[in-house]
């Protein structure tokens, strides 16, 4: 279904709109522009994809054309959403070969190495990252805006002024936060009771990510200390030697593994280590939801990103990309102190309404360098939540909220519009608008949030 990606989204009656794709696509994908704003990667009927990012793109936007209400794009709408979430324009060939050859030859002399070393690769690794203009930095909300100017195309081509959906948040939220904690060392471990004082001094409850085989020991009262104060936990890959995804057949043993620590500890989430992944891979996991794919990410070990700040599904598993930076980035690959990073973003995001996403470690945050910046970052927060009406929430309240959305329909009440589906008492209203060429989202007067 060609508006498929559109629909997820936004969550509007049935057939409301008619988009279709029109003339051949190209056998080869590559990249194209959408509008000013939007870097695309795929195939199209309209232009030649480069090979690669770079500023001679050609704007397919000239040859969207509307006929008799209809709405024809000159590409497979889905087909472009799902290789931007989905990191198809980094899956490619030898570069994706070389790649895997070098991170394998990495984590064999790992053990060997000091952490003065490793932080030296890594940076050696990022040296170029500025360079690099796609995925955009610090964040990237390319799906975003294919998704409304598809969105303002559609409203105009069926002669409508405004468009009823299902907000993206419960109870009228204005975006949403959660917070992560990876547990990589046994330091970390033993420095979880005082995160969680933290986190609870700010009022912030979030999710711990457990590796369950080598680093440490896993009793079953250190799981109980942070479930029985109301934190998550969720399984951080198998032992957490970076090479999970090496190959597909021993991903699918350690993925039967992972299954049953996932069973065995109530754990309802997964994170790989060190945020490496394959997407097409992950049907293997028993898990209602990810969080390894990052929004974007040139300085990380694995580039790319998916280029969008909410959630998505792939296949079964609920996808909750990582947003901002992580903290080990910020203080030791970027050398960074202070909360301007993180302040930009939060602020990038909150413009699309998305979901602020943090993953912070125990095992580095708790240094006196490094702690009073993150409770400078709660304390923000905390201030943040209440001017604007965020949604603090654990992993898998995303995960039952985001599931239950997509089952939610919009239908004609007379001559207004309600929202229909389990779970709908928290479903707000809204309305998407084309104000001077832009979408802009109002509540429905009757749902507005108190």
């Amino acid at each position: 279904m060609l508006s498929q990606a559109l629909r997820d989204r936004y969550r509007y009656p049935d057939k409301f709109f008619d988009i279709r794709f029109k003339g051949s696509l190209s056998t080869t994908p590559g990249y194209f522009r959408f509008g000013s704003n939007a870097i695309c990667y795929g195939r199209s009927s309209s232009a030649v994809p480069a090979p690669r990012p770079g500023t001679s793109f050609q704007d397919v936007i000239r040859a969207v054309s509307i006929d008799n209400k209809k709405l024809s794009l000159p590409f497979n709408l889905t087909e472009i959403i799902d290789n931007l979430r989905l990191e198809r324009y980094a899956n490619r060939g030898t570069a994706k070969n070389l790649r895997r050859l070098l991170r394998k030859l990495y984590y064999r002399v790992r053990p060997l190495t000091t952490l003065t070393f490793r932080k030296q690769v890594q940076r050696f690794h990022a040296r170029n990252w500025r360079k690099r203009i796609f995925p955009q930095w610090p964040v990237d909300t390319t799906v975003e805006n294919v998704l409304e100017r598809v969105l303002l195309l559609s409203m105009n081509a069926a002669g409508v002024e405004e468009l009823p959906f299902v907000w993206f948040w419960p109870d009228g939220a204005a975006s949403c936060l959660v917070m992560t904690h990876d547990v990589e060392t046994a330091a970390g471990r033993d420095a979880c009771a005082n995160l969680m004082n933290v986190d609870d001094s700010y009022e912030i409850k979030g999710a711990f990510g457990i590796v369950p085989e080598r680093r440490y020991e896993v009793s079953p009262d250190f799981l109980m200390s942070m479930q029985s104060r109301g934190f998550e936990v969720t399984i951080q890959d198998l032992n957490h030697d970076g090479r999970l995804f090496d190959d597909q057949k021993e991903f699918l043993r350690r993925a039967e593994i992972i299954n049953r620590y996932g069973a065995k500890y109530g754990a309802r989430g997964f994170r790989a280590a060190v945020l490496y992944r394959e997407p097409e891979w992950y049907h293997a996991l028993e898990f209602a939801f990810d969080m390894s794919i990052p929004n974007s990410a040139p300085l990380d070990p694995q580039h790319g990103g998916c280029c969008t700040v909410f959630p998505f599904f792939i296949g079964e598993i609920l996808e909750l990309p990582l947003t901002t930076t992580q903290d080990y980035t910020l203080f030791h690959v970027l050398n960074e102190r202070s909360l301007d990073l993180w302040k930009t973003q939060i602020e990038l995001i909150l413009k699309k309404n998305g979901m602020l996403s943090f993953i912070v470690h125990p095992d580095y945050v708790m240094a006196p360098d490094t702690l009073p910046v993150y409770k400078a970052l709660l304390s923000y927060l905390r201030e943040l939540r209440k001017k604007e009406s965020i949604w603090c929430a654990l992993p898998h309240e995303i995960n039952t909220w985001w599931r239950a959305r997509s089952k939610m329909s919009v239908v004609k009440n007379g001559s207004t519009w309600r929202i229909v589906g389990e779970g709908a008492e928290r479903a707000v209203l809204a309305f998407a608008k084309n104000v001077g060429g832009k979408v802009v989202y109002e509540f429905s007067p009757a749902a507005r949030p108190q």
